[in-house]
């Protein structure tokens, strides 16, 4: 019985993505184009706001916890677990305060409406992951703009995907190109938890009834400390959270 529910809650949900996408694909290029980079944000705000609570119509719980006060003029530098697709509308919608803009695989740079759309002209990071150099260099200019502009980078540096909710260990590289082009920036962990066992095997079917959770943990200040360093301590502190579920 259970998965008849999880496959008539998936196409229910699934509808609603792939709509959301197209509509929404068709407001973000008139508002970037007529309107500007500031109405174009926020049509970005509001597709992730139904991509996110959407997840309602799986029966799934939605958790958006703070324990953290960050600063509203500094840089910000966000280092988070990676377990499914389904983890990024929520990490948009919840810090959108923070113009947050992401470090992404240059295949997500076409063929999906809206989001290949919105990764192109925000300024994300688009990496070749076969090209070494490209990647750095790529990186290294998302860390100017978040420094210019005093904004925010996500990075996921587990560099893939982890549906069973053990995290591979953190690569250094993205994040110390990041701070040496922003070496102001604030690091801040994000744990999140419960979209990997959402769609464990592929996008369909889901399992209805999930417990999702996108958790903002106390910064960690990168002065004086080794990249190493201060990847292992983000990554104890998202592992403490995903350990209380």
């Amino acid at each position: 019985m259970k998965k008849i529910v999880d496959y008539v809650l998936s196409v229910i949900y699934l509808i609603h993505f792939g709509l959301s996408l197209l509509i929404f694909h068709v407001i973000q290029v008139v508002a970037l184009n007529v309107f500007g980079k500031k109405v174009h944000k926020v049509t970005v705000d509001c597709l992730n706001f139904f991509l996110t609570y959407g997840l309602y119509l799986t029966g799934s719980s939605i958790s958006l916890i703070n324990r953290a006060t960050l600063p509203d003029d500094r840089t910000i530098i966000f280092v988070v677990n990676h377990q499914s697709t389904f983890d990024i509308p929520a990490i948009i919608w919840f810090l959108r305060k923070y113009y947050p803009r992401f470090v992404a695989k240059i295949e997500l740079s076409t063929g999906v409406p809206s989001i290949s759309y919105n990764l192109r002209k925000s300024g994300a990071a688009l990496i070749d992951r076969k090209d070494g150099k490209q990647a750095i260099v790529e990186i290294a200019r998302l860390g100017k703009l978040i420094h210019d502009e005093k904004t925010s980078a996500i990075i996921f540096p587990e560099g893939t995907r982890t549906a069973s909710g053990k995290m591979k260990p953190f690569v250094a590289g993205g994040v110390a190109t990041l701070l040496k082009r922003a070496p102001g920036a604030l690091i801040v962990p994000v744990a999140i938890n419960g979209t990997g066992r959402l769609n464990p095997k592929g996008i369909f079917p889901l399992r209805s009834f999930s417990k999702l959770s996108w958790t903002v943990l106390p910064g960690i200040e990168p002065a004086g400390k080794k990249i190493e360093e201060i990847l292992a301590e983000a990554q104890a502190a998202i592992q403490i959270e995903l350990d209380r579920k």
